[in-house]
């Protein structure tokens, strides 16, 4: 009997401790609330309220800076942004021959046009791009085409000049890495195309890719003998998305070749010791080594500049203007041009997601929550 009451109490006095230290634990998850309880509430007020009254307006019909009465309007505008038709187009058949109509001009059939086969009820869908495929023609229509044109010039703008940030940012964050004179000065000067106000690079731009002797591209490949007359790059559709991406790469990459810098900084030295002492060269190290201990900084980088990417407004309104849009300067002509805050909010929700999607994406796809 004494044993066992013995034992009971030792083990009694064993486990008093943990509950000790639980409880311990809970006071100080108490405090660590309390203590995180005023920003937190900060956070709500200029970040959540303001997203969540936004989620809210989009499914209304609220008119920017009106006194008229706000209706709820459930997915209509979402409906009206995104909704996208796909048909085919046949080929018109001549009354007089009974065969398919020729275009004397081209060469190719003459097909129905997009306007008679589109659907009108219960919107009315406007042509927005015809492709060919398998022998057969289609016409893809929307009810809101510009928007539509917005994302695909988004997402094209993104991808490609990320991609291309992170290459060159890559490159030269290896460069200036290096031990060699005058490295100081050398990141300093990388900088300067990030430190310039995004309205004063793109008026620069718009001036060196102006379609006359002032532009500097256009003198430059004249001079070359490349071209027979003026590129309009700004006016023309085929160039104006490749130079919007060539000025974001321009200016961006800097800030790209920084995040990477910083993240090539803290590596220890010695594992590349080690990896040369046993006979690996430095592509083998580059692969092996620095892409992986380099991959939290890479997921940062691409995530901060996605993020920008898929926000870019300055150089398509300062260079563009109407005549293309990316998705943020679209949410800017509906609110301000057109006055409708509930189809724009319905668009910067949309935005949102994207860039919600992008970075889960990035996360998910270089496993960095597995870490």
């Amino acid at each position: 009997m004494t044993s066992n009451h013995d034992n009971a109490s030792s083990k009694s006095k064993v486990s008093s401790p943990k509950v000790k230290m639980s409880n311990l634990a809970k006071r100080e998850e108490r405090l660590a609330f309390r203590l995180l309880l005023p920003a937190l509430l900060i956070i709500a007020i200029i970040a959540f309220y303001p997203l969540a009254q936004v989620f809210y307006t989009s499914f209304t019909d609220r008119v920017f800076a009106s006194g008229q009465e706000t209706n709820f309007i459930g997915f209509d505008n979402y409906q009206q942004l995104l909704s996208v038709h796909i048909t085919t187009l046949d080929p018109v058949i001549d009354e007089a021959t009974g065969e398919i109509m020729i275009d004397p001009e081209t060469g190719q059939k003459v097909y129905e046009r997009p306007l008679d086969v589109l659907p009108r009820e219960p919107s009315r869908y406007r042509e927005f791009n015809q492709f060919s495929l398998f022998g057969n023609r289609y016409v893809v229509g929307a009810t809101d085409p510009s928007f539509i044109q917005s994302v695909s010039n988004t997402i094209t703008f993104t991808v490609v000049s990320v991609f291309l940030e992170l290459v060159l940012g890559l490159a030269i964050a290896l460069v200036v890495n290096s031990k060699f004179r005058f490295r100081g000065s050398m990141r300093a000067a990388m900088l300067v195309p990030w430190a310039v106000i995004t309205v004063v690079s793109a008026r620069m731009w718009e001036w060196m890719l102006a379609p006359s002797r002032i532009g500097m591209f256009n003198a430059l490949f004249d001079w070359m003998g490349v071209i027979d007359s003026p590129i309009a790059f700004l006016a023309s559709g085929t160039y104006q998305l490749p130079a919007m991406i060539a000025v974001d790469v321009w200016k961006t990459t800097p800030f790209m070749a920084l995040l990477l810098l910083a993240g090539l900084q803290i590596m220890p030295e010695d594992i590349f010791e080690a990896a040369e002492i046993d006979g690996a060269g430095k592509i083998r190290q580059f692969i092996t080594i620095t892409l992986p201990l380099l991959k939290p900084a890479i997921v940062v980088a691409l995530i901060f500049r996605t993020l920008d990417a898929l926000r870019v407004f300055d150089i398509f309104q300062v260079m563009l203007g109407q005549s293309q849009y990316s998705m943020a300067s679209y949410n800017y002509f509906q609110l301000i041009g057109n006055r409708n805050m509930g189809l724009a909010s319905a668009i910067g929700v949309i935005i949102f997601i994207l860039i919600f999607l992008f970075a889960i994406s990035y996360i998910k796809m270089l496993g960095v929550d597995q870490e």
